[in-house]
């Protein structure tokens, strides 16, 4: 039987690999990373936390169950993972190799590391292919040519402050820029964009410009959803191809009923 290891950060998406995987007849190991991962990957019986700065016992884990290839997945909360770091021989190695401390090094350091011991790490959206977002509008609701003009507004924005690593999504109203994600992540952002500019606020989420597939693809969810409803919010906008649209069903269903547009917009 084929094997895959997924490297377990917050949030549905390991959920949903975990789901494909095994109903392709793939056996996988799990490995948290953080208390708060969700409760039905802690009960797989190939599951096992680690931090993540415990490189070494995450790696003899996998090498130990013959893992060749693996999946990292799930939010990497950002303000929790240099407070609770917590380093084996080599975790300590490569933090001192590092050239700083962004989230992101530190996954790549990690990758690095896995990919000496001959563990390649696959692209985020290995198996889940059809939860790409597509180039289309998705809801009966759409957009509106002044709509339009704010939302180019918008993919500026995010796309200047991916290029800074800061975040990835940006709120905009009126062709003005109302919010920008920081540390405290999409969800606070989308809140807090609503607390300031009211209804009609309009939610933009880009990737990276140079988005690496294995590492923190952007997903759109029904969480997400829930937020722009709570802020009565006009609409959503993904870039295509290169985000993940999870629960799409049930996004667009609960998206319409709130008269709120969701498309996929190419740059």
């Amino acid at each position: 039987m084929k094997k895959v290891g997924i490297i377990v950060g917050n949030g549905k998406l390991p959920l949903y690999f975990l789901n494909e995987a095994e109903a392709k007849g793939i056996e996988v190991y799990l490995i948290g990373l953080f208390d708060t991962v969700e409760e039905k990957i802690k009960q797989h019986k190939n599951y096992r936390s680690f931090n993540i700065g415990e490189i070494g016992e995450i790696t003899k884990y996998l090498l130990l169950n013959d893992i060749r290839e693996v999946v990292m997945l799930g939010k990497v909360e950002k303000s929790i993972l240099f407070q609770e770091m917590k380093l084996d021989y080599f975790g300590e190695r490569l933090m001192e190799k590092l050239p700083d401390r962004k989230d992101e090094t530190l996954l790549f350091g990690v990758i690095s590391f896995l990919r000496l011991n001959k563990i390649k790490v696959l692209p985020q959206n290995h198996l889940l292919g059809e939860m790409m977002f597509r180039e289309k509008c998705y809801t009966k609701n759409i957009p509106s040519q002044e709509d339009y003009k704010t939302i180019k507004i918008g993919v500026e924005a995010a796309k200047a402050l991916s290029e800074v690593d800061a975040g990835q999504t940006v709120v905009c109203k009126d062709s003005s820029v109302v919010a920008l994600e920081g540390i405290e992540g999409t969800d606070k952002t989308i809140e807090r964009a609503g607390k300031y500019a009211g209804e009609d606020c309009i939610i933009i989420k880009m990737a990276r410009p140079q988005q690496d597939m294995r590492v923190d693809i952007p997903a759109v969810g029904i969480e997400t959803i829930k937020r722009a409803v709570q802020i009565k919010a006009k609409g959503i906008v993904a870039e295509a191809n290169r985000m993940l649209f999870l629960d799409i069903k049930e996004c667009v269903e609960l998206a319409e009923k709130n008269n709120i547009f969701i498309i996929g917009v190419k740059i």
